[in-house]
């Protein structure tokens, strides 16, 4: 299996992607995640849905990317996050 990097991506720049975060529902998370996401692209629409028990919620952030390296410093971003418990 190769290894994608910025020269070898599936992904077409500029682009629109999704970006997924979950964790506990108590943490603001929907707004951290956001404010995270905008300090490495131009968040384009923001949604976020609870688990069945309310204990946890996913947010989605659909964001405007415009290189390989912009999305890696994203998801290093909301991986460093306390609050953040997985991403997609």
């Amino acid at each position: 299996m190769s290894e994608f990097n910025a020269e070898n991506t599936p992904l077409e720049f500029p682009c629109r992607i999704g970006v997924k975060a979950m964790g506990h529902a108590a943490a603001d998370l929907p707004e951290r995640v956001e404010r995270i996401a905008g300090r490495h692209a131009r968040v384009l629409d923001t949604r976020s849905t609870g688990s069945r028990n309310g204990r946890y919620v996913s947010v989605t952030v659909t964001v405007e990317a415009h290189s390989r390296e912009q999305l890696e410093g994203l998801y290093q971003a909301l991986h460093e996050d306390s609050t953040v418990m997985v991403t997609l």
